[in-house]
């Protein structure tokens, strides 16, 4: 940017902070410092048999199918309340509670005789994986000590689950931080902290195993959402395939030597992390939080008959995400009309925010919660058939990896006729603008407009940003550049024009590790490119690839040609130009050499991206106090639970309240429900990882800080037995002076009938 422009930019930036929060649907402390307070103390790592020396390899027996293997689970709940929720770009929807505890599943697969050759894949409960928190982690890890120095750039993949109800401000760039009022340190270290808990976890747990590959169809959880782009790729290569969406979960299953028992799956299934609504405001891990709850519950009861060891974690990692729903009943128009939004453009009389896509549940004024559920546990249900099934291969062979970083600004490539071209500098189309059915957009901007919008004024928004140049607009082609945020760098940068490039491999399973959300075909044609490559090349003649995403940075989409060339949501949000998806396979397959088995050298570094933690913006005020009000005491109940409930009930209790941003309570809980033992005792049975108890807290005078918290369960959901129980709220209130003090509140007993 030329120097005159600063002062124009800082301007316009500023400006953009009140006009980009209308637009939506973007997508669509020292280290393990953490808190346990609370009644609940899972255990979240398997149990293992092996000392630390023998965990790090060296002098254990060679079998090609034999690995080290080691899955860990940890909280990484940030700020539930007063914090903008990441995903939809809206502003207006902050959080105002808990429905679900998110968290970061950890998955190390090593060599049993060479330390180096191992990688960590995890699964976070967020909407993608970011440069920040890669960085943080990396800097946990080597914290850690030396026996965590193999585990570093390399080998680390950090995928996001994609979902949109999670706690926002912890990314790297400051497009994305915006509708967030920007950079939440303390939102940015419970994921980190969370994550870096989780490893060790995994860590700690690693034990001789092996590792098997399973797979079937999901037919009733995602369709394509943007059907009319996807229509744009060639006739034949869609008669190739049987769905418009990939329905297939592919599912590794991780058995320990010792005992055979199971400790833990993971899988790879694409379905937006969209059930729940851009109008709800509690955290949540969406349907793959749903899923992999439903299936650790499920193998927690049954563990026995399922031979599943204790700890058991499951995994539901994102694939080719890109152009995929929840809403699987359709896009229809909420104007009265009923009718299905209009295909080519996804509008309801030339207006996209009347198109609204529905969930299985639609009609329920719940703000998606059931409908998501529902998806989640379809796709719970989908695993455990494959789990159940036992047509799975096995794994062999040797495990390698590789990460670099490469330009996306101006990578130079040669397509399949010959053709020389080139990507551009990140930047934002029209109909990123307009968003999707999962979250329509603002003003006159649609989907599928390659022209310029109607109303001016948005040409000079963006220009004042970061004027486009003329190669710049013409390398975008087709799409118009209506943010040019790869050149926009004030105050800092805006999107990212470094990407990873990263791929891991176990015997002949790969996996692709992408950065921005391909869509459908997208996914196909690259999974299908490193598929005939590791053929070739002899690295393995029947391998199993796959495609996990959004992981490490947040590159937003990755649309064909075809696709970017009809400029709907996913084509616009497509950064780097018509060829974005063919930089990604032409850099992926110049370092596929390295998973060979005799390659020992590592790639080049690449060029680093910028890291934005220490220079990032923060509007967001902290806690100031918190005040119980005039005769009241912190926990104090303010509405009692009735004597008793038929089940199936909504049971529901009122404290006086304080800032639940005071204490997050990792691995702990704000809420449970305790039930009466036939001695006498209580014990807890229900908590806020559990969908059904759900925690709200709500604000009732900021001048004397007084708030409420409200716990409800739904007793209808699980069926429990009948008894006696009574809730309990853990609460910690902040003095003025800055002094936390914990305190408990809890309810009178009531029975269900």
């Amino acid at each position: 940017m030329a120097r005159s422009h600063i002062a124009v930019a800082l301007g316009a930036a500023l400006f953009a902070l009140l006009i980009i929060v209308q637009l939506v649907n973007s997508p669509g402390s020292s280290p393990l410092a953490f808190s346990h307070a609370g009644l609940r103390q899972p255990d979240h790592g398997a149990q293992h048999d092996h000392s630390v020396g023998e965990r790090q390899g060296g002098g254990l027996a060679e079998d090609a199918s034999s690995y080290l293997i080691g899955i860990g689970k940890a909280d990484i709940t940030g700020p539930v309340v007063e914090l903008n929720l990441m995903g939809y770009a809206n502003a207006s929807q902050v959080g105002s509670g808990l429905r679900q505890r998110l968290y970061s599943r950890a998955f190390i697969v090593g060599s049993p005789s060479e330390t180096s050759e191992r990688f960590v894949y995890l699964v976070l409960d967020t909407q993608s994986g970011d440069t920040a928190i890669r960085n943080g982690i990396l800097e946990g890890l080597q914290a850690m000590g030396p026996e965590y120095a193999v585990y570093g750039k390399n080998n680390v993949a950090v995928t996001g689950t994609h979902s949109h109800a999670g706690p926002g401000a912890w990314l790297n760039y400051l497009l994305p931080q915006i509708t967030s009022k920007g950079f939440d340190k303390q939102s940015y270290q419970a994921i980190v902290d969370g994550t870096l808990l989780s490893i060790k976890r995994a860590h700690q747990s690693l034990t001789l195993g092996t590792i098997s590959a399973g797979s079937a169809e999901v037919e009733d959880a995602n369709i394509n959402r943007s059907l009319f782009a996807y229509l744009a790729n060639p006739q034949a290569e869609r008669d190739r395939y049987k769905d418009n969406v990939d329905k297939t979960m592919t599912l590794l299953k991780f058995t320990r030597a010792s005992d055979g028992k199971n400790i833990g799956i993971l899988n790879w299934f694409p379905v937006h992390g969209t059930s729940l609504l851009g109008n709800q405001t509690l955290i949540a891990g969406d349907n793959k939080g749903v899923a992999a709850y439903l299936l650790e519950q499920d193998m927690e009861a049954n563990a026995d008959a399922s031979n599943a060891a204790q700890g058991f974690v499951a995994g539901f990692s994102q694939a080719n995400v890109g152009d995929t729903t929840p809403n699987v009943l359709g896009a229809y128009c909420e104007d009265g009309s009923n009718q299905q939004c209009r295909l080519n453009d996804s509008t309801c009389g030339g207006k996209s925010q009347d198109c609204h896509g529905r969930g299985p549940y639609y009609g329920l004024d719940d703000g998606g919660h059931k409908s998501c559920y529902e998806i989640g546990k379809r796709q719970f249900s989908g695993a455990r058939s494959i789990y159940n099934a036992g047509q799975f291969t096995s794994i062999s062979g040797n495990v390698r990896s590789f990460h670099t970083f490469v330009d996306f600004s101006n990578f130079t490539l040669t397509l399949s006729n010959g053709s020389i071209v080139h990507t551009c500098p990140a930047a934002m189309g029209n109909s990123f603008a307009a968003g999707t059915s999962d979250g329509p957009g603002a003003l006159d901007f649609v989907q599928n407009d390659p022209g310029a919008p109607s109303n001016p004024f948005w040409n000079i928004v963006g220009s004042a940003i970061a004027p486009p140049s003329k190669e710049q607009r013409a390398c975008q082609y087709p799409k118009p550049v209506l943010l040019n945020v790869g050149e926009a760098n004030t105050p800092y940068p805006w999107s990212p024009n470094i990407v990873d490039i990263q791929v891991l491999r176990v015997g002949q399973l790969v996996i692709i590790v992408s950065p921005g959300e391909a869509t459908t075909m997208s996914g196909r044609r690259w999974r299908e490119a490193v598929h005939n490559a590791i053929q070739a090349s002899s690295i393995s003649s029947s391998p199993i690839v796959v495609l996990g995403g959004p992981a490490n940075s947040y590159t937003h989409y990755i649309a064909t040609e075809e696709e970017y060339g009809v400029q709907r949501y996913e084509g616009a949000s497509t950064l780097h130009g018509q060829h974005t998806l063919n930089a990604y396979i032409n850099a992926t397959l110049t370092y596929l050499p390295y998973l060979a088995d005799d390659s020992t050298p590592r790639p080049p570094p690449g060029p680093s991206p910028p890291d934005n933690r220490e220079r990032s913006i923060s509007l967001i005020t902290g806690v100031v106090y918190d005040g119980a009000g005039l005769g009241r005491s912190f926990g104090q109940v303010t509405k009692d639970v009735l004597a008793s409930y038929t089940r199936g009930a909504i049971v529901r209790a009122t404290f006086v309240g304080a800032n639940p941003r005071n204490n997050l309570r990792q691995e702990g809980t704000f809420a449970s429900v305790e039930k009466q033992s036939s001695d006498g005792s209580w014990v807890q049975v229900k908590h806020d990882e559990d969908w059904e108890l759900v925690y709200q807290w709500k604000r009732v005078n900021g001048l004397t800080g007084t708030s409420e918290v409200t716990i409800s369960w739904d007793t209808g959901l699980t069926g429990p037995e009948a008894g006696t129980y009574k809730f309990r709220y853990y609460g910690d209130a902040k003095a003025l002076g800055g002094r936390i003090t914990a305190f408990e509140g809890e309810s009178a007993p009531f029975r269900l009938v």
